[in-house]
C-alpha cells in the first residue's frame, strides 16, 4: 500500500494512534494515572452535560419518529432495503453491544444488588429493584438513541443527499464547503481514532475475558501467551470475514449470533427460575418507565442518589456509548439504506432495547437468585467468570456455559469484523466498498495495538483515553443534532410533508439547503 495514496485522515489518525500506543508502552503506569485523573475531572465537572445531551438525543429521536419527517426514506423514494429485517436487526445488535450483554448480563445486576448499590442497603429488596431499573436504564433506549443519531445523520446525508459517506458531511448545513477542509478532517480523524481505540481495547480485554471463561471451564492457563493466541486467531477470522463483504461475512456471523443468543436465552429461561424471570421483567419495565425522566436527569445534587455512583456508572456509560457511536453509528448507517426514518428509528431504538431487557431480566435474575440462596458467593468472581459460576449451579449448566463461550467468540469476531470494514471505508474517502488492502491493514493494526498494550499493561490507559475522546465528540454530536434538524425540516417544507409527500426530489438532484 503506497503512502502516496493514503488519505490525510488515515495519516493523521496513524500518527495520533502511534503516540498513544507509545505512551502505553513507555510509561503505562503514568499514562494510566494521568488518563484516569482526566477522565474523573470530565465526569465530575461535565456530568450534567452528558445527562442533558443524551436525554436530548432521546427526545429528538422521539420527535423524528412521530413527526412528518419520519416518512422520508434513507435513499431515493424507490429505494428498497439491502438486507432482510431479521438480518438487519441481527447486524445492528451484534455490532452495538452483543458481547457486552454476554459478559455483563449476569454480573451487572448482581453488582448493583450485592456490591455497589445506588442508594439502598446491599442485598435488600430495594437494592434488587434499583439494580434492574438502572441496568435497563444504562443499556436501554438512551444507549441506542446515541447510536441512532449518528447512524441516521450519516445514512440521511449519504444515501438521501448522495454525499460522501463520511461523518463530516453531516455538518454541511452549518458549515457548507468548510467541511471539505480542516474542519471535516478533524471530525473524520476523531471518528477513526475513537473507533480504533474502542476496538483495540475490546480485542485486548475481550481476549482476557475469553481466556478467563476458558480457564474456569477447562482449566486452560490464564496468561498473556494464551490471550495473544486468542487475539491472533480472532484477527485472522474477522479479517477473512471482512474481506468477504457485508453480504456474506458480517451478515452470516450476525445471523449466527442471533440464533445462538436466542437459544442460550431460551435454555436459561427453561432451566432457571422461569416465573421469577418474567416477574422481574414485568416489574422492572414498570420501574424503568415510571422513573425514566428522574433517572435521565439525576446528577445526585440533592443527596437522593450517590453522586460518586452516578459518575461511576451513568456518566461512564453515557461517555462510553458516545465514544462507541462513531463506529457503531457508521456501521448501522451503512446497512440501513432503503428504510424510512420512522422504520429506522422504531427498529434501532426498540428492537435491541427489548432484547436487552429480556436478556438482563433472565441472566440478572438467575445470578441474584443464586446469590440469595447462599450456596455460593458470586461476588468473589471477576465479571468475566460470573456467568459461568452462575451456570455451574444449574442442571445442564456446563452445556449452557459452552454455548456462552461460543457466543462470546462469534460476537467478538463480528464486532471486530464490522469495525475493520468501517475503518477501511472511512480511510478510503467514504467508499462504500473499500479496498481489501485497507481492511487487511486495519485488521493487522488493531491486533498489533491490542497485543502490544496487553503485554505492556497499557490497555486500561487506552480505555480511559476512549472515554476522554467522548467529550470532544459529544460537542460534535450537538452540531450534528442541529444540522440534522435544519436539513430534515428543510426537506419537509420542500416536499410539503404532512401525511403524504406532495413533491419528490428529481433523480440526482437531492434537496440541499446549503446549496440553494
Amino acid at each position: 500500500m503506497s503512502t502516496k495514496n493514503l488519505s490525510p485522515v488515515l495519516k493523521t489518525s496513524f500518527v495520533l494512534l502511534a503516540i498513544l500506543v507509545l505512551l502505553g508502552i513507555v510509561m503505562p503506569d503514568g499514562y494510566q494515572v494521568w488518563s484516569e485523573q482526566l477522565r474523573e475531572v470530565i465526569s465530575d465537572k461535565f456530568g450534567w452535560f452528558y445527562l442533558l445531551l443524551v436525554t436530548s438525543i432521546v427526545l429528538l429521536c422521539g420527535f423524528f419518529l412521530v413527526s412528518p419527517v419520519g416518512q422520508i426514506k434513507l435513499g431515493e423514494p424507490n429505494s428498497v432495503p439491502e438486507h432482510s429485517t431479521i438480518s438487519w436487526i441481527a447486524m445492528i445488535f451484534s455490532a452495538g453491544m452483543g458481547i457486552g450483554l454476554v459478559f455483563y448480563g449476569a454480573a451487572e445486576p448482581l453488582s448493583h444488588y450485592a456490591i455497589s448499590t445506588v442508594r439502598a442497603t446491599p442485598g435488600s429488596q430495594e437494592a434488587l429493584a434499583d439494580a434492574f431499573r438502572y441496568t435497563f436504564f444504562h443499556w436501554g433506549i438512551h444507549a441506542w438513541a446515541v447510536y441512532a443519531l449518528i447512524a441516521l445523520a450519516l445514512a440521511y446525508f449519504g444515501f438521501r443527499k448522495k454525499e460522501k459517506y463520511l461523518l463530516s458531511v453531516t455538518l454541511k448545513p452549518l458549515f457548507g464547503k468548510k467541511t471539505n477542509g480542516i474542519l471535516g478532517k478533524i471530525v473524520d480523524t476523531i471518528t477513526v481514532v475513537a473507533t480504533v481505540i474502542g476496538v483495540a481495547t475490546t480485542l485486548g480485554f475481550g481476549a482476557a475475558q475469553i481466556n478467563g471463561g476458558l480457564n474456569y471451564l477447562f482449566g486452560i492457563p490464564n496468561n498473556a501467551l494464551v490471550q495473544v493466541i486468542i487475539i491472533i486467531i480472532t484477527t485472522i477470522l474477522f479479517t477473512i470475514s471482512a474481506l468477504s463483504g457485508l453480504g456474506k461475512g458480517v451478515k452470516i456471523l450476525s445471523n449466527t449470533n442471533l440464533i445462538l443468543a436466542v437459544g442460550l436465552l431460551a435454555i436459561t429461561i427453561i432451566i432457571g427460575p422461569t416465573v421469577q424471570i418474567f416477574n422481574t421483567l414485568t416489574d422492572s419495565i414498570g420501574l424503568y418507565i415510571s422513573n425514566f425522566f428522574r433517572m435521565s436527569f439525576s446528577a445526585g445534587s440533592f443527596g437522593q442518589y450517590n453522586r460518586d455512583w452516578i459518575n461511576t456508572w451513568t456518566i461512564f456509560y453515557w461517555a462510553w456509548w458516545i465514544s462507541w457511536s462513531p463506529f457503531v453509528g457508521v456501521f448501522i448507517a451503512r446497512i440501513s439504506k432503503g428504510r424510512s426514518i420512522r422504520q429506522f428509528l422504531s427498529i434501532v431504538l426498540l428492537a435491541p432495547t427489548v432484547l436487552s431487557f429480556l436478556w438482563f431480566s433472565t441472566f440478572g435474575t438467575l445470578s441474584t437468585h443464586v446469590q440469595s440462596l447462599g450456596n455460593v458467593d458470586l461476588t468473589q468472581f471477576p465479571s468475566e467468570q460470573t456467568l459461568f459460576a452462575t451456570f455451574s449451579q444449574l442442571p445442564f449448566g456446563f452445556i449452557a456455559s459452552v454455548v456462552a463461550i461460543i457466543l462470546i467468540i462469534t460476537f467478538f469476531i463480528t464486532s471486530a469484523d464490522s469495525a475493520t470494514y468501517v475503518l477501511a471505508m472511512l480511510s478510503d474517502d467514504g467508499n462504500l466498498k473499500p479496498k481489501n488492502n485497507l481492511k487487511i491493514f486495519w485488521g493487522v493494526l488493531l491486533a498489533t495495538i491490542a497485543i502490544v498494550l496487553l503485554l505492556s499493561g497499557g490497555l486500561v490507559a487506552l480505555q480511559n483515553t476512549l472515554i476522554i475522546v467522548a467529550f470532544p465528540f459529544s460537542l460534535i454530536m450537538v452540531l450534528i443534532m442541529v444540522s440534522l434538524v435544519i436539513e430534515l425540516l428543510h426537506e419537509k417544507d420542500k416536499m410539503g410533508l404532512s401525511i403524504t409527500p406532495t413533491r419528490y426530489p428529481k433523480k440526482d438532484q437531492p434537496f440541499k439547503s446549503y446549496e440553494e
